[in-house]
C-alpha cells in the first residue's frame, strides 16, 4: 500500500514539473509577443502622430 501511494506521489510530483516547466515556456513566449505587440503600437501611433501633424498644417 504504501509503495503504491508514493508511486502516485511521484507521478503527481512529476506531472506537476512538467507543467510548471510548459508554463514558464509559455509564459516567456508571451513575454516576447508582447514586447513585439508594443514594439508595433508605438511604431504605429508616431505614424498616426505624423499624419496627425500633416493635416494640422493644412
Amino acid at each position: 500500500m504504501n509503495q503504491e501511494l508514493f508511486e502516485r506521489l511521484d507521478s503527481r510530483i512529476t506531472e506537476l514539473v512538467e507543467k510548471y516547466a510548459s508554463l514558464k515556456e509559455e509564459n516567456a513566449r508571451l513575454a516576447e509577443e508582447n514586447q513585439r505587440l508594443l514594439s508595433e503600437r508605438e511604431g504605429l501611433t508616431a505614424r498616426v502622430d505624423a499624419i496627425l501633424g500633416k493635416l494640422e498644417g493644412l
